[in-house]
């Protein structure tokens, strides 16, 4: 089909192609949303007792900070350890978790808070009887310890709380890498809900084409995401296996339920996903609050990775990043991991490559007599396009061939641009010299310079056979166009197409000299085969 176009029309169609894979560019840097207005302590208090008077059975979910719960934020439990300190608040959730890696740096360059100030927190109790709940939210619990220090083994703690009706109990146990065992029982049958909490705000300016607000995972496999602002109604899941609320690099999540469960997603007052779930008179469940790290969620438990979404191209995404894991195992550089990475990927797609420039060889080879044929059938096109699938038969030249290795690029490409902006083990990751973090933009424009520069060089020592001067002259503009897109990208995905570039320039140089050989090689057996017959 594409054989039958006119110069032009194949310049039109690559600039379309080109539109449509930078076209994501504007959903990758989407407009600042603006920050959310200050609210007085009067204007909290209304909108909690707007939400008490609600808080029944099918009716508003998302608790709001009052005044008395704004003056009750005092700590009773601290939890530490060399890279975090978590937080239990007088109500029995949990207020805080501070990051004290300083790779995990919030966009003020401090120590990144995943647990938001306002909004529901993890294991926070709503009760479904309005009086109750009132008091609940007034009542301050106890915890048996002030402070743990996590230094290897786990540690437990019981909070209470003692209302006039009854006794709240959990039972906590914290672990070293994040995770903690729930176990929460009332002394009397109240039904009441328990929060898994709203879902982290870190870096907020540096989300990219990433997925924030809840996640379900079923035990049938089926994964659900409910986006921030796509909330249509309330969703109830049985049979869940993890239910999360997450944004890029960090999550609160529980899992471990009861397959009778009811996992209900509802949306919050700023028109967002929370997520809670029904609770019996006694609950036993875990949780996690941390970032989204591969290897730890995995030593947890297999199924809490799911959390890792790479969207669509997860069946792409995650086999690259277990093979980037394993390299960096080896390397012990994420930035050298990524570099073999794409010699790995160039070595799996070298016979496809290959047969595509050597493709593009033979269309160069046959440009002037395809400029021939047209003018010589130029008012016949159906005897033209015939003559011109014979000259390519006959050549063994495809059109399409030289298409073929960008083509293979694009999904490859994108798996791993997903990969990188999900992948928490890269931020902060440093490779050499200037470049300190992969997860962001080279900040002195080195590997995108260097990047356009491969580029050109590549399109140097790529044949063509363009007829139409006006599309070799756009052709050329494409290594700026790159240059100019991939300079906000992060440096890591970066460095993978420079390095892409390298090995592309390295194995055109070869298939330049093997096609030239092969030219030499028929041109002597050519002219032995005249002197025989002379």
């Amino acid at each position: 089909m594409f054989d039958k176009l006119s110069p032009n029309q194949r310049l039109a169609v690559a600039v379309v192609l080109s539109v449509i894979f930078f076209v994501g560019y504007t959903a990758i840097f989407p407009p600042v949303q603006p920050q959310e207005s200050a609210q007085t302590p009067v204007q909290k208090e209304a909108e909690q007792k707007s939400s008490v008077a609600q808080a029944e059975v099918g009716h508003s979910v998302s608790p709001q900070e009052t005044a008395a719960d704004i003056s009750a934020k005092n700590t009773i439990l601290t939890v530490k350890n060399d890279k975090f300190i978590l937080k239990i608040d007088t109500l029995g959730r949990i207020a805080s978790k501070e990051l004290l890696e300083d790779k995990f740096r919030d966009a003020n360059n401090k120590h990144a808070q995943i647990i938001q100030n306002s909004g529901a927190k993890p294991l926070y109790i709503r009760f479904v009887d309005e009086a109750l709940n009132a008091e609940a939210s007034k009542t301050p619990y106890t915890a048996s310890k002030s402070e743990i220090i996590l230094n290897g083994k786990a540690e437990h703690v019981r909070l209470m709380q003692k209302l006039s009706t009854l006794t709240v109990t959990k039972d906590l146990v914290f672990y070293a890498d994040g995770h903690y065992d729930a176990d929460i029982s009332l002394s009397k049958d109240k039904r009441h809900y328990i929060y898994v909490g709203k879902r982290p705000k870190v870096n907020e300016k540096e989300q990219m084409m990433t997925a924030k607000g809840v996640l379900v995972y079923t035990d049938d496999k089926k994964l659900t995401i409910i986006e921030d602002g796509d909330v249509e109604g309330r969703k109830t899941f049985t049979g869940v296996e993890l239910v999360a609320s997450f944004d890029q690099y960090t999550t609160s999540m529980m899992y471990g339920f009861s397959k009778d469960t009811n996992i209900i997603i509802d949306r919050d007052n700023d028109d967002n996903p929370v997520a809670y779930f029904d609770a019996l008179q006694t609950m036993k469940f875990h949780g996690y609050v941390g970032q989204k790290e591969y290897q730890t969620l995995h030593n947890i438990k297999p199924v809490l990775t799911h959390v890792i979404e790479y969207g669509w191209f997860t069946f792409a995404s995650e086999p690259m990043f277990l093979v980037l894991s394993w390299l960096h195992s080896i390397f012990g550089n994420w930035g050298w991991a990524i570099v073999g990475l794409t010699a790995l990927i160039r070595m799996i797609l070298y016979p496809l490559t290959y047969k595509g420039m050597m493709s593009m060889q033979k269309m160069k080879q046959l440009t002037p007599k395809l400029k021939e044929l047209k003018e010589k059938y130029k008012k016949d096109p159906q005897r033209l396009n015939a003559a011109t699938m014979d000259m390519y038969k006959k050549h063994g030249a495809n059109p399409l061939g030289g298409c073929l290795p960008m083509l293979l690029q694009i999904p490859v490409f994108y798996a791993i641009y997903r990969l990188l902006l999900n992948s928490v083990e890269l931020q902060g990751a440093p490779w050499i010299l200037w470049v300190q973090d992969l997860s962001r933009m080279d900040p002195y424009y080195v590997l995108p310079l260097f990047m356009g520069a491969s580029m050109f060089l590549q399109q140097r020592l790529t044949p063509t056979n363009f007829t139409d001067p006006m599309q070799e002259k756009v052709m050329k503009y494409l290594p700026v166009i790159f240059t100019f897109f991939f300079v906000t990208f992060p440096s890591g995905l970066v460095l993978y197409w420079f390095v892409n570039n390298l090995f592309s320039i390295a194995q055109q140089f070869v298939v330049n000299q093997q096609f030239k050989n092969m030219q030499d090689a028929e041109k002597a057996i050519a002219k032995n085969r005249g002197k025989k017959h002379d």
